[in-house]
């Protein structure tokens, strides 16, 4: 044993001693990079500061109003029914494709978390809502293939619609909707920053209703589930923390189900959640009860009517008309011909028959044929057009004076 610690030693005394080559020696971060008010300076560049903290996944105060949505001209209202119907869809094809509802929550927090970064005019609620549960599926290792969702949410609009429902054929348009479930997919983990993880309530219930002595009561328990998977349709989610959800539907389940808590002080306050808060989750959460069932057509028509309004509001800005042509400030500005002071006025006089010009030329009947022979430049064609009538007439005198003249010789 002792040879053996001794020999031990001497091979980590060599080690040690032993400088270690210029490739793999590790760089002093206090050399060669600097922390700076815009980011961290690592050499000559300045990059900004990643965090990856679940503190991060709330959205600050004042991105609730005026949201991208708002600003492309939809009212709250029918922001929040297209919040709450994404959410019912999410749900539902959660159901149909059996993925365990933590992943149907989290598809849903991060539906709302992409719009109120993006507008639901300019991205289409269905596709994204296709790439959140997609997006969903992975991050809580259910994966599913990209064509069941596409399965599931065209089952889902053939029974919205009440129609007989058929197998998706897989034409030109299957793919483009594959295609854009990607692209979206790809754009909400950009616009989220690759933080997608989501801290759920669940287990915070249980673990409360545990310090509580409730945990026996499975009413109870699953009343304060039920409230926690409602609220997901709401904003709640991206704005409070989860241990103050969680302390909110304890709280709305046992008034709902009439089981005193203790409440001097309140017992919610050991669990670091306020009141305001707490009444804030409340009411959100009821409100949705009150709020009328979102019709879909409806829906889809207000937001086909925004976009249509933003796309000739961009080409008036751009100077032309909903149908693509140029617009005209003045009733003949863009004609080079109604303005008098125009030097392509004068050249169209010099050069081009005026139709202005040759009406009265038209209304002899012996110098039409004349005038379809002569050439396109004006000023020869009035000239010949003088020199022809002139030999015209000439001929015709000349031709009746002889037949005048030999008339008389055939009698």
């Amino acid at each position: 044993v002792h040879t053996r610690l001794s020999l031990n030693k001497t091979v980590t005394s060599r080690s040690v001693s032993h400088p270690a080559p210029p490739s793999f020696r590790p760089l002093s971060v206090s050399s060669t990079a600097s922390t700076n008010n815009d980011g961290i300076l690592i050499g000559d560049k300045v990059y900004s500061e990643v965090y990856l903290t679940i503190d991060n996944s709330l959205i600050p105060e004042e991105r609730f109003s005026p949201t991208p949505s708002m600003l492309d001209g939809l009212d709250l209202d029918t922001e929040t029914d297209l919040r709450i119907l994404g959410c019912e869809v999410i749900q539902s094809a959660g159901i149909l494709l059996r993925l365990p509802q933590v992943a149907m929550a989290t598809g849903q927090v991060l539906f709302h978390r992409f719009f109120y970064s993006k507008s639901f005019v300019k991205h289409s609620f269905e596709i994204v809502a296709m790439a959140c549960i997609n997006l969903a599926s992975k991050i809580e290792e259910a994966p599913r293939r990209v064509r069941d969702v596409i399965n599931v949410f065209h089952h889902l609009r053939q029974i919205r619609g009440k129609k007989t429902p058929s197998s998706l054929i897989l034409d030109q348009n299957y793919i483009n909707t594959k295609n854009q479930v990607i692209k979206a997919e790809r754009r909400v983990l950009k616009e989220l920053g690759f933080c997608v993880h989501v801290k759920h309530p669940h287990k915070i219930i249980v673990m409360y209703l545990q310090v509580l002595e409730c945990e026996k009561n499975q009413t109870l328990v699953q009343t304060a589930w039920n409230y926690m998977n409602d609220t997901l349709r709401t904003n709640v989610f991206v704005r409070f923390q989860a241990e103050t959800i969680a302390c909110a539907c304890i709280f709305l389940a046992a008034r709902a189900l009439q089981i005193p808590l203790p409440s001097k002080p309140n017992w919610y306050l050991l669990f670091g959640a306020s009141d305001d808060d707490v009444k804030e989750v409340c009411i959100t959460t009821l409100k949705l009860y009150t709020r009328k069932k979102p019709n879909y057509d409806q829906l889809e028509k207000e937001v086909e009517r925004r976009k249509v309004f933003l796309a000739e509001v961009k080409l008036k800005a751009k100077g032309l008309n909903p149908d693509g042509t140029p617009a005209l400030s003045t009733l003949g500005g863009f004609s080079p011909a109604s303005k008098p002071c125009s030097p392509n006025v004068v050249k169209v006089e010099e050069k081009s028959p005026n139709p202005q010009t040759l009406k009265p030329v038209k209304k002899d009947p012996d110098s039409r044929t004349q005038i379809n022979k002569s050439p396109h430049n004006g000023l020869r064609k009035d000239v010949k057009i003088g020199r022809n009538s002139r030999s015209g007439s000439g001929s015709r005198s000349r031709t009746r004076s002889r037949s005048r003249s030999r008339s008389p010789r055939r009698q």
